[in-house]
């Protein structure tokens, strides 16, 4: 069992988050996961991520009519990107191959992968992330605050 990885310091306001949260946002503008967007448009929150991460948010909207990448795409900005080296192999724990690639980026930039899935959810103590709910992140944010 991987040992656990501590959220770096001020991780809380650092926000990894994993495609269905974008997804959320897009469907239902009152929900907790398009408060954390509004936050990161408003410099409150920081939107962490790298290639792989960005690139399948953006084929999922793309691919769903109702949402639109244009208009969450300048939320990816180059200070956010983490370019150093993330190892999704290593978290084959994780049942979904396409979920590795977030939990192996909360990992290296010790940070909480903000999720939907109950899957990741109920996996993340296993593979030694913290994951959370959107409302779960709110709420330990506001804390930390």
């Amino acid at each position: 069992m991987p040992n656990r990885i501590a959220p770096a310091e001020g991780a809380w306001r650092a926000s990894l988050i994993d495609t269905n949260v974008f997804v959320a946002a897009g469907f239902n503008p009152r929900s907790a996961s398009a408060r954390i967007l509004t936050g990161i448009r408003e410099g409150r929150f920081r939107l962490m991520w790298n290639e792989p991460t960005r690139r399948e948010t953006e084929m999922i909207l793309r691919r769903i009519p109702r949402l639109n990448w244009e208009k969450v795409a300048d939320l990816f900005q180059p200070e956010g990107k983490f370019t150093e080296s993330v190892d999704p192999d290593a978290f084959a724990l994780i049942s979904d191959p396409d979920d590795r690639k977030f939990a192996a980026l909360s990992a290296a930039a010790r940070a909480p992968l903000i999720t939907n899935d109950s899957h990741v959810l109920a996996q993340s103590r296993a593979v030694g992330i913290e994951a959370v709910t959107p409302s779960g992140f709110l709420e330990r944010a506001g804390a930390c605050g």
